[in-house]
């Protein structure tokens, strides 16, 4: 899965959001996202990682190797 696929998941899953993906080892295995989005007003922390996790589906640990995830509400 490439930065931009994991982009445009993101961005179907919280079209909202502002998205940074980040090539961590620049191997196309290694990720890391920040999603900023209204979405996660008022949700722990915990549960917002998991939503962005469910963004991908069964693919996690398939095409998706490696994500770490970031997450905040605007402002």
């Amino acid at each position: 899965m490439t930065a931009e696929e994991i982009e445009k998941t993101l961005r179907t899953a919280f079209p909202d959001a502002e998205i940074v993906v980040e090539d961590l080892a620049g191997d196309g295995d290694h990720f890391a996202c920040e999603v900023v989005s209204e979405t996660f007003r008022g949700v722990p922390r915990v549960k917002q990682h998991k939503l962005v996790y469910e963004a991908f589906g069964d693919r996690v640990g398939t095409e998706l190797h490696a994500l770490a995830v970031k997450t905040r509400i605007p402002g």
